[in-house]
């Protein structure tokens, strides 16, 4: 929900593909200045209580953005700054979010455990953007999606509270700079979680075209605000469709050439959807396109998480959130650049090509993952 109000008021105010670009550059800054710290927090402290206190953090920004929408303002300088605070909190909530769940079942269980925690993520992710897109219709105001959104977070809050953790959290590292620097280490040693987040990180940062669903939204299709929210929701119709089929079929063999595949179709429907002026080729493309990486996300977060030791886990998730941030948060701004620069539909079209081509050079760079077979036994290895 906020983050269609945030794009759609941002938007109204600039009118620049180039500020939108800025929303996710505003965002992603923190987590690369404090990943760092944030990964060894995360395997240092109660990664309950992390979550916890960033929900709260949320919340605050979630007040903040409203204020100053109740209030009013002539620059969106004061936006960007509450902007700057939210991926202040997202940079601790990530790393001790991915390593969180690896405490809450099995590990033969976990790829299953993935793929239904995605669907129920992205099923809030279809309905979010919707009911965000009609409020701020209807009211012809972002505050009162931001009233929401503040109310959401406080009781994602209460329900953490009622969590019981079934694995205790492995031994605390002391605090320490080189300890804070092992899992970039891990990970440049381990070529298999290397190739998984690095696809990730360049195929989505060249195939941002949710960024860029604004300029869609209001010029090209001219669907207006509560058409932006449909827009913004059908790449989680297709994810939590897909994570469903995965968590009812789970992917038994040939998981890591059937990621690359996916990631490829995901360039492949980025270009369809730059190309289309039709709003049901339109919706239709975004929705594959989420489909598409959801395989990408279950395939790389069991990969990541099952062959990584519990007590690196919030290291190295710290740094797979950055590598995420670096490829949604940077991709936008890539994205609102490239747009700027060479209009919105050449910007989306080189985009997904270029995601294909990443596919292409990632397949042959990291034979390893393109051997990947069955995700728990290539976890353990």
């Amino acid at each position: 929900m906020q983050a269609v109000a945030v794009a759609w008021q941002v938007f109204a105010l600039t009118h620049r593909p180039l500020d939108l670009g800025l929303v996710g550059l505003a965002q992603f800054l923190p987590g690369i200045l404090l990943f760092l710290v944030a990964g060894h927090a995360a395997d240092h402290f109660a990664r309950q209580r992390i979550l916890q206190t960033c929900c709260g953090g949320f919340a605050l920004c979630s007040l903040l953005l409203m204020g100053l929408t109740r209030h009013g303002f002539s620059s969106i300088v004061p936006i960007y700054a509450v902007l700057l605070l939210n991926g202040t909190v997202r940079a601790f909530n990530g790393p001790a979010g991915q390593a969180f769940l690896p405490l809450l079942v099995p590990e033969a269980d976990f790829p299953e455990a993935v793929a239904w925690n995605s669907s129920i993520f992205q099923s809030a992710a279809i309905a979010g953007p919707v009911v965000g897109g009609l409020l701020y219709g209807w009211t012809a105001s972002p505050a009162p999606v931001y009233i929401c959104a503040a109310i959401e977070y406080l009781a994602a809050l209460a329900v953490l509270a009622g969590i019981h953790v079934r694995a205790a959290q492995g031994p605390r590292p002391a605090a320490s700079y080189a300890m804070a620097l092992e899992g970039l280490r891990y990970i440049r040693r381990n070529k298999l979680i290397l190739g998984a987040i690095s696809l990730d990180l360049f195929a989505v940062l060249l195939g941002g075209a949710v960024a860029l669903l604004p300029v869609y939204a209001r010029e090209i299709l001219k669907i207006g605000a509560s058409g932006l929210g449909i827009l913004r929701s059908a790449p989680a119709v297709g994810a939590v469709i897909m994570a469903l089929v995965v968590a009812r079929w789970p992917l038994q063999r040939r998981a890591g050439a059937i990621m690359l595949w996916c990631v490829c179709g995901f360039g492949v429907f980025t270009v369809i959807f730059g190309l289309s002026r039709n709003v049901m080729l339109s919706l239709t493309a975004l929705a594959l396109i989420g489909a598409c990486d959801m395989v990408s996300v279950i395939v790389r977060h069991t990969l990541v998480q099952l062959a990584t030791p519990d007590e690196m886990r919030g290291r190295v998730s710290a740094v797979n959130v950055v590598f995420i941030g670096a490829s949604n948060e940077v991709g936008q701004f890539e994205s609102g650049l490239t747009a700027q620069w060479f209009g919105t539909v050449p910007a989306v079209v080189l985009g997904g090509l270029g995601t294909i081509a990443i596919v292409a050079l990632w397949a042959w760079r990291f034979p390893a993952l393109r051997r990947v077979d069955a995700l728990v036994q290539a976890g353990r290895g």
